[in-house]
């Protein structure tokens, strides 16, 4: 679903909901993390998830989006990069902080510039290790198995204009087994990030 984005500006009977943490959610493909995050903070008062980016056009986070009636955005790298769609995007939504939850694409400089320490991303293991560009998803687990790592985790941090080199805001650790596979690793991982990643993205913008 895409939509256009024409409303919620700060006027009128509006006035209201520029006093909320309004929160944009970036997600590359299923979106089982953004889901989380819009079910935890559904019946806040003071926040409020308001638009799904995507830069897939099939990814299944837009289709979580649409059940919970969450305004989408679909844009291509090159709009990213070199178009104001995406800020303009954010702006016509008022958004306060944006969430990265399984964002593949670099953040571009001016998004970083327009949004400073407001831009929060979770990475699938306990950064500095295992992080940098193409360690997303089973690539970090995969490796995390192969060099027989006792424990992993996940990484909250805010994004700079490198992968995976933001300041630290939580790690979680999980033990693993030195028969996990990465499938095994992953669900580890992925119940760390069910529990941790809401409260914590409540816990910045409180």
């Amino acid at each position: 679903m895409k939509l256009e984005l024409s409303h919620n500006r700060c006027s009128g009977n509006l006035i209201y909901f520029c006093f909320m943490k309004r929160i944009a959610i970036f997600a590359s493909g299923s979106g089982s993390n953004a889901e989380n995050i819009i079910r935890h903070f559904i019946d806040n008062e003071s926040f409020e998830v308001v638009l799904v980016l995507s830069n897939k056009p099939d990814a299944y986070v837009l289709d979580r989006a649409k059940k919970f009636s969450i305004p989408t955005l679909v844009f291509t790298s090159d709009e990213l990069n070199n178009s104001l769609k995406v800020l303009d995007g954010l702006k016509n939504y008022n958004v306060s902080i944006v969430i990265l939850a399984g964002f593949l694409l670099k953040v571009p400089k001016y998004l970083i510039q327009s949004y400073p320490d407001a831009i929060v991303n979770i990475h699938p293991a306990l950064l500095p290790k295992y992080g940098g560009k193409g360690m997303y998803g089973m690539n970090v687990h995969r490796a995390v198995v192969e060099n027989r790592e006792r424990e992993s985790g996940i990484t909250i941090h805010y994004v700079n204009e490198h992968y995976d080199e933001g300041a630290t805001i939580f790690q979680a650790t999980c033990d693993i087994d030195p028969h996990d596979s990465p499938e095994e690793v992953q669900n580890k991982v992925q119940e760390l990030e069910a529990i941790h990643f809401p409260k914590i993205i409540e816990s910045i913008i409180s």
